[in-house]
């Protein structure tokens, strides 16, 4: 493995584990991801996406498709979390979404899980859990989550300048019908939310400019796999790729003696106003939007060699993931009425 390099890194929080304990006591324990695929209340519809590589691809249902209020953006598979690509036994798709403020406060971002057999899905709120005078309290989280990935039961979600936020399957918790007030959030009341476990605060050394983590992907091509991240970056801003390593027991980003976690690889050359990244056998492919109008494009190549596929997608592609048996790339799009969640035949995008 090579050397860290110095510059940017992350480092890791405590664990919410007193809070998330707290949390569960309260509505009556842990209820998991099983919980949650045993009573999935949504169905999304299969249908024709736009764009000269598209394949396979559904839409979310009626109120989703349209909604102002939240708008998708991550996407990671259950064949990032597992070796079988089955998570209890079914192929998913696990989406993020963040809330824009329509006036009525921030309602922060969710995880969408989607049971691809039969396109039902349910949506999990992110909250982050705090203990206030004896008791316990949710907020939501209050992030773009841009990115996610997938990894074992752990799923990372990308923050932007606050680097990334970590959670755990099994903390999902079912809130009862006569729910506290104090685990009702921003007046939305959904049955289920995953709390924050931690958090990887994204720091930089002195002179460095710091890393924006605006899309997040499980990169296979390193063994073990490792953490791969990527900037969005206009104008002059910087458009990094950086390549973080994983321990392959727990599973988390692998810090160094001084406990900052620094990329093993970073590339300063990648693509302008990128939206989702992977690499796969030691190519890039990068999503960019084109506005809400036109069909979006997939890069390939590797930092500063590259070929654009224009119009390969549909408008406003967000995060990427690949899913190794079937080669294919898998991403979302993010505009009302022209929301999908589609995948691409890698064998489609030649270098």
């Amino acid at each position: 493995m090579p050397d860290p390099i110095a510059g940017v890194h992350l480092r890791r929080t405590e664990e919410n584990v007193a809070e998330i304990d707290a949390l569960a006591t309260l509505v009556g324990g842990r209820a998991g991801l099983g919980a949650v695929l045993d009573d999935l209340d949504r169905r999304g519809r299969r249908g024709w996406a736009p764009g000269l590589k598209s394949r396979r691809a559904f839409t979310w249902d009626r109120a989703d498709r349209r909604t102002t209020q939240w708008w998708p953006q991550g996407i990671s598979t259950s064949a990032d979390a597992s070796d079988t690509e089955l998570v209890h036994g079914r192929r998913l798709v696990v989406t993020t979404w963040y809330a824009k403020d329509l006036g009525d406060g921030n309602h922060g971002s969710r995880l969408s899980f989607v049971d691809l057999a039969t396109r039902r899905y349910r949506h999990v709120l992110l909250v982050v859990p705090r203990l206030v005078d004896g008791g316990v309290r949710v907020e939501p989280l209050e992030i773009h989550a841009g990115g996610l990935a997938w990894h074992g039961p752990w799923l990372h979600v990308a923050a932007t300048a606050a680097g990334l936020f970590v959670f755990h399957v099994d903390d999902v918790v079912r809130v009862p019908e006569q729910a506290p007030e104090s685990v009702r959030v921003a007046g939305e009341e959904y049955r289920y939310l995953l709390p924050v476990r931690f958090a990887y605060e994204a720091r930089t050394d002195d002179g460095h400019e710091r890393l924006r983590y605006s899309f997040v992907s499980l990169d296979r091509a390193s063994s073990p796999p490792q953490l791969l991240a990527g900037e969005y970056g206009r104008g002059r801003q910087t458009r990094r790729l950086a390549h973080f390593a994983l321990d392959p027991d727990s599973r988390f980003v692998a810090p160094g003696d001084d406990g900052a976690c620094r990329p093993q690889r970073l590339h300063d050359e990648g693509i302008g106003q990128a939206q989702g990244v992977v690499q796969v056998d030691g190519r890039y492919y990068v999503t960019t939007s084109h506005g809400p109008w036109k069909p979006g494009s997939v890069h390939v190549g590797v930092p500063g060699a590259w070929r654009s596929h224009r119009w390969a997608v549909p408008m406003g592609p967000e995060d990427l993931a690949y899913w190794p048996s079937r080669d294919e790339l898998w991403s979302l799009s993010e505009h009302p009425r022209r929301r999908w969640v589609f995948s691409v035949r890698r064998s489609r995008l030649s270098p």
